[in-house]
């Protein structure tokens, strides 16, 4: 029967029967006048008022939306402060505006024809329509206190005195809290139940979970770690010590799948990619060049100095020209008060490997395959047994494999055979050759033949 007061005055004596037959007529009238649509059957009635409920609610979304980009976003990114614009850029705004719709949905729900609350067919509808709206405003308020937080993080992390104090791990477990209770309390309120009796519930079963499930959950907790923090992604090239070296192909909860570059697949744990080191190329394959770091290896007893005739010839080097009358000035600046009987090592001179090392560095400087914007450095590392390396530290205009290795092989070619010009010599071990050219003797039978 429905919660409807109405009051009937009958005569006495009135029999029964006809006395609940009149209730029902005037309950029927009543009804009558609350549709909407009364040619319509009621449940089709019930269906429209739930579409336009439904088209309201997108009309809403549509005008916040509107309000959001057309007026808020516009008001902000013209502001002199940057620090307003973290909020758009972690998106708050965006699922601030995705609330309004479902709170007012749900306010006038009981206003849509067929929903009103005198029908008994209407109360259930209503009440699922309420829940549903309720989960979803739940949900989206989450999400902004997410993104709140993350506004709050950038803000922070922007300020000169807190970069040395990073807070990202707070940052990452208090979302973490937030989602948590948020998608519990979402899930409670969709189905009607109380939030903090589901909470008990799952506190009590996280003990029989957390040995039933072990696997599956740091499975999954890692494969949220490296998501959120971007870590991985599929058609990256990732380099796994001693497991795999080459490009992702599959992220499953459990496992990640590398072909490696001789075509065979490494499947790895996920957990293992949180809790082990791994390299990420990602960025150099997206960035503006390629590393090259190879140095030669030159003979130390070739290291010499140059007198004026080869600095004269040096000077006339298109590469090295700046570079020797640099030097010359120099030099003499500084030999001005040295005396003609000085020892020869009282008077400044040139190198030939100070020479070469000016002339590399100049000649990379005008190559057209090496990036002049990123770092560029020729070095000399400390001498060893394999002689004294000078080491080429630049990066290419190219990221591509196949291109890479063609210029740096281009490179190396020139360069090996450029460092003749300068009296220098190449260390490598002693071959066959260097063997019989000791002794005079043939070094196999051939040649003893």
């Amino acid at each position: 029967m429905l919660r409807v007061p109405i009051s009937f005055a009958f005569p006495q004596g009135t029999p029964r029967a006809p006395l609940a037959k009149a209730l029902d007529q005037a309950i029927e009238q009543q009804n009558e006048e609350l549709r909407w649509l009364p040619m319509l059957d009621l449940w089709l009635e019930q269906v429209a008022g739930v579409a336009v409920l439904l088209a309201i609610g997108i009309l809403i979304l549509l005008l916040t939306r509107a309000l959001r980009r057309l007026v808020i976003v516009r008001l902000i990114r013209r502001t002199k402060n940057t620090w307003d614009d973290i909020f758009v850029d972690k998106a708050f705004f965006r699922w601030i505006s995705y609330m309004p719709p479902t709170l007012i949905c749900a306010a006038i729900a009981t206003r849509m024809p067929g929903l009103d609350p005198a029908f008994e067919s209407s109360e259930a509808i209503v009440k699922w329509v309420r829940q549903i709206l309720t989960g979803i405003t739940t949900l989206t308020g989450m999400l902004a206190v997410g993104a709140l937080i993350d506004a709050g993080h950038e803000i922070w992390n922007r300020s000169a005195k807190n970069k040395a104090r990073p807070i990202k791990g707070y940052i990452s477990l208090l979302k973490i809290f937030v989602y948590v209770i948020g998608v519990i309390a979402a899930v409670a309120f969709t189905f009607g139940r109380d939030p903090t009796g589901l909470l008990a519930g799952i506190g009590a079963m996280t003990a029989v979970l957390m040995l039933v499930f072990k696997d599956t959950i740091l499975s999954l907790v890692a494969s949220i770690t490296l998501t959120q923090n971007d870590m991985i992604r599929l058609g990256d090239w990732v380099e796994v010590p001693g497991a795999a070296d080459g490009d992702v192909v599959d992220m499953a909860l459990h496992t990640v799948k590398i072909q490696n570059f001789d075509r065979t697949i490494s499947t790895i744990p996920t957990i293992q990619l949180v809790n082990k080191p791994f390299k990420n190329w990602r960025n150099m394959s997206q960035g503006p060049g390629r590393r090259i770091k190879r140095s030669l290896h030159l003979d130390s007893a070739s290291v010499r100095f140059l007198g004026d005739d080869e600095v004269e010839r040096f000077g006339r080097f298109q590469v090295l020209r700046d570079y020797i009358a640099r030097k010359r000035d120099e030099l003499a600046r500084s030999n001005r008060d040295a005396q003609a009987s000085s020892a020869p090592l009282d008077v400044r001179r040139l190198t030939n490997i100070g020479t070469f090392r000016a002339y590399v560095y100049a000649w990379l400087r005008q190559h057209p395959k090496i990036h002049q914007g990123l770092t560029l450095l020729v070095r000399q590392l400390p001498p060893g047994p394999h002689g004294l390396p000078l080491e080429i530290y630049a990066f290419t205009n190219t990221t591509a494999w196949g291109d890479y290795e063609a210029i740096q092989a281009d490179l190396f070619d020139f360069l090996l055979a450029a460092v003749h010009e300068f009296d220098l010599r190449l260390f490598q071990g002693p071959t066959g050759e260097d063997v019989r050219a000791l002794t005079g003797r043939p070094t196999d039978a051939r040649d003893a033949g």
